[in-house]
């Protein structure tokens, strides 16, 4: 399995760690399995992508990236970082997760519960979609999508008309996992950057419980943490069974290898 994280200089997000500061580290993580990671290559990003969603579908790397007046949904050259295609949002919205489902593109907005969706070949609108509380992360399997809000729940939705079928807390033990943010479907498990730490949860959809986590201290030297911002963006690609992880402006992508420890 493997995993891909990128890098950029740093920007406020009224939610963003900026800065060498050492993240927190989940205090249930005694309790349960901890992977670590082995670099397997390291790929080119865009320095000005405030990354807020990643996913690899069908051979292509799709990136949403944030910051009023500069969030976008892209399409993205793996090998080289180079951004292929390109469409902006409006400026009064702030872009947040992203994910692929059947044909189309979905992007959430952070605080004004609006969603957008996109044709997934030209990026051309096609429709949008309220919903209560803020948007964080986005991911879908075969069923639908399922968003996350900064809370420690998974809400799951219906991709057809984005209204709720369930919902799960996420809890270590007895401990609740919040500032769920990034996600990604990853073999029958949602994948859960947790928001402000250089931790991935590891999820069971069904009931809401951490299996494990990843710990992915150490991709970016402290220096080249000074310029950017916080570890976000996860994507798998099944048909290999890489698994790719980034961060809020940073000027790498890592392809990693989890191992345990």
């Amino acid at each position: 399995m493997a995993l891909l994280i990128a890098a950029t200089p740093p920007a406020s997000d009224g939610r963003s760690r900026q800065g060498s500061a050492k993240p927190p580290v989940p205090p249930e993580l005694t309790k349960l399995p901890v992977f670590g990671y082995t670099v397997v290559a390291t790929y080119p990003h865009d320095r000005d992508a405030f990354t807020q969603g990643l996913q690899f579908v069908d051979g292509v790397l799709y990136e949403g990236t944030g910051l009023n007046g500069r969030s976008s949904i892209r399409r993205v050259k793996l090998d080289t970082g180079e951004v292929l295609q390109k469409r902006d949002i409006p400026e009064q919205y702030f872009g947040e997760g992203i994910t692929v489902w059947k044909s189309e593109l979905f992007q959430l907005t952070y605080v004004t519960g609006l969603a957008f969706v996109y044709d997934r070949q030209t990026f051309a609108p096609k429709r949008s979609f309220r919903y209560t509380g803020e948007g964080w992360g986005l991911t879908s399997d075969a069923n639908g999508l399922v968003m996350s809000d900064g809370t420690e729940y998974l809400r799951f939705l219906d991709p057809e008309t984005f209204t709720e079928r369930r919902r799960v807390r996420v809890m270590a033990g007895a401990v609740p996992v919040k500032h769920l943010n990034e996600l990604e479907f990853v073999e029958g498990e949602v994948f859960a950057n947790i928001w402000q730490t250089d931790y991935v949860a590891r999820i069971d959809p069904v009931r809401g419980r951490v299996t494990a986590y990843i710990n992915l201290t150490g991709l970016l030297t402290p220096r080249e943490l000074a310029s950017v911002d916080v570890l976000n963006g996860i994507a798998y690609d099944a048909a290999t069974r890489r698994l790719f992880v980034t961060g809020k402006l940073w000027p790498k992508l890592f392809e990693i290898r989890l191992v345990t420890r």
